[in-house]
């Protein structure tokens, strides 16, 4: 993964997004990370698929399609 400082981030911010079509690019202040520039496809990728709440209400059982739901149900018992 590329890191980069983020004065060499404001400073050339096509150069950051060129290098995140390939990886992340972490973007440090004073040598601690703070944030991380990623591809949309990328981002989608790791944010899984785009459920709305109208598509899970519709579903004929929303608990089965999503085991951390059947693990809260069971708590709430």
């Amino acid at each position: 993964m590329k890191t980069l400082t983020s004065r060499a981030f404001n400073q050339d911010v096509s150069a950051a997004k060129r290098l995140a079509r390939d990886e992340p690019v972490f973007v440090t202040d004073r040598g601690r990370p703070t944030h991380v520039l990623l591809s949309i496809d990328a981002f989608r990728q790791l944010a899984g698929p785009n459920e709305s709440l109208v598509d899970l209400l519709a579903m004929d059982d929303p608990v089965a399609a999503d085991p951390d739901w059947r693990a809260a149900a069971r708590w709430a018992r």
